[in-house]
């Protein structure tokens, strides 16, 4: 979730023409459908191959710091992407941000999905099937309304350091997040696609479509990690 998105324009997208604004959605969902695409074709061939089987192992065998490893790797890489997807001054950065993202997002999920696709096959497509359709609805009231949910930046701030606070105690002392952890993050990671919605039509250059697709996919992913885990827990 990026809560750094001011970008050096003329106008944002809210302010301007209706044709580029439309042009702007367009592109920017376009873009979101092509890092799913890839995030997705990436999963399978991690699956397939079976590298998210040995990674899953691996963590399993490497006990709590190796998820701490994979929590502080994600972070510091998922950092570097976003900063390169929302660099005003090259097309070509931000496209290699996504592209990182992308990856990073796949390897991070390829353990996940490798357990799911174990125990419950039947599991992820549902967990897609309601990630796409909170995500559609919550798009479309931001889109429809047009209501700037800035205001949301301080609390999904707040609620995010305690959440990795949670998560690195739980690594830490052997404590299990349960099913109301993954219910929370759920509820926190709807809000950050109302605030990215938000944020990308109200805060970004009409240019920065390509930013704009890496900051929704971040929100979509957390989304379906947690609804993931959440069905997971519930099969349980």
């Amino acid at each position: 979730m990026s809560f750094a998105s001011q970008f050096d324009s003329t106008y944002t997208v809210f302010e301007a023409p209706l044709d580029q604004r439309l042009a702007f959605i367009r592109r920017t969902y376009l873009h979101l459908a092509g890092a799913v695409a890839a995030f997705i074709a990436l999963s399978a061939v991690l699956f397939y191959s079976g590298v998210g089987m040995m990674m899953l192992r691996a963590l399993m065998s490497g006990g709590r710091m190796g998820w701490m490893l994979v929590i502080g790797a994600f972070a510091l890489v998922g950092w570097m992407a976003t900063s390169m997807a929302q660099s005003a001054r090259s097309i070509g950065t931000q496209y290699a941000g996504l592209g990182i993202y992308t990856l990073i997002e796949a390897l991070i999920f390829a353990p996940m999905i490798t357990l799911a696709g174990v125990m419950a096959p039947s599991v992820l497509p549902t967990a897609a099937g309601l990630t796409l359709l909170m995500f559609g609805g919550l798009s479309a009231y931001v889109l429809t309304t047009k209501q700037d949910f800035s205001f949301l930046r301080g609390a999904l701030f707040a609620a995010s350091l305690v959440a990795l606070g949670l998560i690195v105690a739980g690594l830490i002392f052997g404590f299990q997040l349960g099913i109301w952890f993954s219910a929370a993050m759920i509820l926190l990671a709807s809000g950050s696609i109302l605030y990215s919605t938000s944020n990308v039509m109200h805060h970004y250059g009409a240019s920065q479509y390509v930013a704009a697709a890496l900051e929704l996919f971040a929100a979509v992913a957390m989304l379906f990690y947690y609804i993931l885990r959440l069905l997971l827990q519930l099969r349980r």
